[in-house]
């Protein structure tokens, strides 16, 4: 572990190369990138410091020695409003996540907003999927006459793909599939006897959809240093083996490592400071959570990857006469377009034989189905498509909680495993719509003095559409897969609640139509680049993160060379 420059208290005056707001999924990448290209970089991060290892509390605790069976208790999940609705809350891992009576926001509609506040950001909770897009998905919006068309496609998106891939180690399997472009992989996680049966089944019933492995960002080798997966399947809990990527474990630390990065936790940005006459963000003004001082920092490239709502409401806080509406917003459209996929949606399934074959740990990697609608023509009653993530295993002796009996001979048949299932949850895309939009609030404030963000989205009509084929389709698949048993499930869609957010910064060709340009850069100022999920002009619906960090890597690296040729 690389020794960390952690900026003190009350400092001011500070000038460095390139500033990096956030250290998250892509704050990480950029401060490694940057860095290693021989730029000072100071992180910026509103949270706490975490440490690899050093600020994982739970990572090592047994089950019974966590308070309360892992529940939290309800008078205290009353500061949690939001966040108790993550699948993954409980006394591991609250401490990764906010407390919503300490961080308010305004939901114009319902919306869920799972926020973690500390160096590393969402990295050390996330799902750690990594899918490629393909041009199927970025030539959409062009062909459909949607939004924007995407100012690049997948040849300039590729290699960029598999730096990071080799970088963070992406477990897979090649798989052959055009529209779900294969990558540069460690050995996949290995499908169990079930998952292989549904997959031969599937492949017998249809042509166009392919049961996989899932391609995770999680070491199925050793790899750069790091341990592979111990299949514990506890990754919420930080990873004391670094088998999954996170800032925390491979980024930041490699960032360290070069002696060019210093860090800055407790760190609210309140505004990028713009110079008119320079036409160049000329520093970025933060407010200092623990003394509540305001600070200014000096650089020459700012990295603003506070995540896609966190990054669009520093922007909308930074106003001036040119910019009256919110930094780098001539084209009116910060702000708007706001997405984030719909799930919770699908069917499950169950057989009562095969009990003569199980599996070995909790393999953290689920098996997956790619998008298999409007592939080669739009040929449903809705436009693009979805996929499912799924999941199987046998039941373990907590099903003895619903299920009745009493006696020696029924505790002894608990102690053994129960009935295969299967849960295939379907993952769809979501048209970008104008009137899906984050503002701030002129009446509201935060503890800090800053305007809360007011949130305005809702799924629409070519969605609700999707929905009925996602859980149809769903259905029909567990049926032709042998299920004895197939039960629908529709848990609603609120967004937000899967985590996907993008968009209201997108990139575009036109500076009147979009924030960024194909390098991620900003049209009307440009020594600001930003690279989270606020820059995708449509949400495929693959996840998200892997093409966050390609096109961070990707702009980074153009970022340097213009500021080399003195063009920034």
């Amino acid at each position: 572990m690389a020794d960390f420059n952690i900026l003190g208290k009350g400092t001011t005056g500070n000038t460095y190369d390139a500033i990096v707001i956030g250290s998250g999924m892509c704050g990480g990448i950029a401060a490694k990138e940057l860095t290693e290209a021989g730029l000072k970089v100071l992180v910026l991060e509103r949270g706490r410091m975490v440490e690899h290892n050093k600020d994982y509390p739970t990572a090592l605790t047994d089950p019974w020695d966590l308070p309360l069976r892992n529940m939290v208790p309800l008078q205290e999940q009353e500061d949690y409003a939001i966040q108790k609705n993550l699948y993954l809350f409980g006394q591991d891992c609250k401490h990764f996540l906010v407390k919503d009576s300490m961080h308010p926001y305004i939901q114009k509609r319902p919306f869920m907003w799972y926020r973690g506040y500390q160096m590393g950001g969402r990295s050390l909770l996330w799902a750690k999927h990594t899918w490629r897009l393909s041009d199927l998905d970025f030539s959409a919006n062009g062909k459909e006459g949607i939004g924007i068309d995407w100012p690049l496609r997948y040849a300039d998106i590729a290699p960029w793909y598999s730096h990071i891939e080799r970088y963070i180690g992406v477990s897979g399997n090649r798989d052959g599939i055009p529209n779900l472009p294969d990558g540069d992989f460690l050995p996949p996680f290995e499908m169990n006897a079930f998952e292989k049966s549904i997959r031969h089944r599937l492949a017998d019933a249809y042509s166009d959809r392919q049961l996989i492995i899932g391609r995770m960002a999680i070491l199925t080798q050793d790899h750069n240093g790091r341990q592979k997966c111990h299949s514990r399947n506890l990754c919420h809990r930080g990873c004391i083996f670094g088998a999954y990527y996170s800032s925390n474990s491979v980024s930041l630390p490699d960032a360290a490592k070069t002696g060019n990065l210093t860090m800055r936790p407790f760190s609210v940005v309140e505004s990028l400071v713009y110079n008119k006459d320079s036409n160049r963000i000329k520093g970025v003004r933060v407010i200092d959570t623990e003394t509540k001082e305001t600070v200014e920092f000096y650089s020459k490239i700012v990295f603003l990857n506070a995540s896609t709502l966190g990054s669009t409401q520093i922007l909308l806080q930074s106003t001036s006469d040119t910019f009256p509406d919110g930094l780098a917003n001539s084209s009116g459209t910060l702000g708007h377009y706001l997405m984030d996929h719909h799930a919770l949606i699908g069917a499950m399934g169950g057989i009562s034989g095969m009990k003569d074959t199980f599996y070995y740990g909790q393999r953290p990697a689920s098996v997956y189905i790619p998008r298999f609608r409007n592939v080669q023509n739009n040929d449903q009653d809705y436009l693009r498509g979805f996929s499912f993530e799924n999941y199987t295993g046998r039941s373990d002796w907590d099903r003895g909680a619903s299920q009745p009996g009493l006696g020696a001979e029924w505790k002894e048949s608990l102690t053994k495993p129960g009935e295969w299932w299967a849960y295939f949850e379907a993952y769809g895309e979501t048209l970008p719509e104008y009137t899906n939009q984050v503002t701030l609030s002129t009446s509201e404030k935060d503890q800090w003095g800053l305007p809360v963000l007011e949130i305005d989205m809702a799924y629409g009509e070519n969605e609700m559409k999707m929905r009925t084929d996602m859980q149809a389709s769903a259905v029909e698949m567990l049926n032709n897969a042998g299920m004895e048993w197939v039960m629908p499930f529709d848990y609603g869609a609120i967004p937000g609640t899967v985590i996907h957010e993008m968009g209201t910064a997108r990139m575009g060709n036109d500076p009147k139509t979009s924030v960024l340009n194909k390098w991620n850069q900003a049209h009307d100022v440009p020594n600001l680049f930003i690279t989270d999920g606020s820059c995708m002009a449509s949400s495929p619906c693959q996840n998200p993160s892997l093409t966050y960090m390609a096109l961070t890597a990707r702009a980074c690296d153009y970022a340097v060379k213009q500021l080399k040729a003195g063009e920034i």
